[in-house]
């Protein structure tokens, strides 16, 4: 489920921990393994968190006639979005039963704020229509679900903020998550919980991270003739980081097209770096692209092998 682009924000991330820390290649293996386990504990949590909306209907509907004196709206609660049919496909499926078994995503549950996000949602008029409709079909299952998580806990400064509190790279993964979950609710059932890379992308992951590593002092001879009237050491750090990255996708990683590679660092950069960081990777990475290519270096070979 993992995608290229948040494989390289991963692997960004870990660069610039151990370049903050000085250490370059003792621990990098084990940091970025780490930085995607945090990932995928925000990532079932924030499934979790869905679930437990959904499924407060049926508190709110035994508190509610367990009342004194209750009325006949309190004795008539609709449940409905508790019996969400992909609310219960996910409960019941195996690999998110086991990732939650380890994972424990309970132990994060603000029970106010998901009350708090359950009350909103049944004031909504989307939520009233979808109890409104006599059956259940898989569009309006997946609407209600997507609502909950873009408009009421995306949207809400007391969630976001509780995730800042909770995960310390909710603000580097948000964007990350934002996708994987609408991905999730769009094709439910796919998703392997214990490991969300793949073997192909756990290889690109552990090579991307390998390959800047240990090519950093043949990836500087590159980029600094480029920097011009530019001071390296006062270029910011996480732009320093992604032209490294750039340049060993030219060079070491022969099924990614070079065009591909220059517009995601170019969006990374923008995304993650300063106003200005976009335009000036996009400067230096073609000026090398050029280079490789009028030079005849540009040959794609794996950086295990040069």
């Amino acid at each position: 489920m993992i995608s290229r682009r948040n494989i390289r924000v991963k692997v960004m991330q870990t660069l610039y921990t151990i370049d903050a820390a000085e250490d370059q290649r003792e621990k990098a293996k084990k940091l970025l393994d780490q930085h995607l386990e945090q990932s995928r504990h925000i990532f079932v949590y924030l499934l979790h968190f869905i679930i437990q909306v959904a499924r407060y209907a049926e508190q709110d509907s035994r508190n509610r006639s367990s009342k004194h004196l209750p009325s006949e709206e309190d004795r008539n609660v609709n449940i409905k979005i508790a019996g969400n049919e992909l609310v219960w496909n996910l409960l019941e499926d195996a690999s998110f039963k086991r990732a939650c078994e380890v994972i424990k995503p309970a132990q994060w549950d603000n029970s106010s704020l998901i009350r708090k996000t359950y009350l909103q949602l049944t004031g909504e008029p989307v939520y009233k229509e979808y109890i409104a409709l006599k059956e259940r079909n898989k569009k309006s299952e997946k609407n209600i679900l997507e609502f909950i998580f873009t408009d009421l806990m995306l949207a809400s400064e007391d969630f976001t903020s509780e995730m800042e509190d909770v995960f310390i790279h909710w603000d580097d993964d948000a964007e990350m998550m934002n996708q994987l979950v609408l991905s999730f609710l769009q094709k439910p059932g796919h998703c392997n919980f214990q490991d969300m890379l793949g073997d192909e992308k756990r290889k690109f992951a552990d090579d991307l991270l390998d390959a800047v590593t240990q090519k950093e002092a043949f990836c500087m001879e590159l980029i600094k003739p480029k920097l011009k009237n530019w001071d390296a050491e006062r270029i910011a750090v996480l732009d320093m980081i992604l032209m490294r990255m750039g340049v060993c996708e030219f060079l070491y990683f022969e099924t990614i097209p070079t065009k591909v590679t220059i517009n995601e660092y170019i969006d990374l950069a923008k995304a993650y770096s300063t106003p200005q960081s976009g335009q000036f990777i996009n400067g230096i990475l073609d000026n090398i692209h050029k280079e490789l290519l009028s030079e005849g270096k540009l040959l794609k070979t794996s950086h295990k092998k040069t």
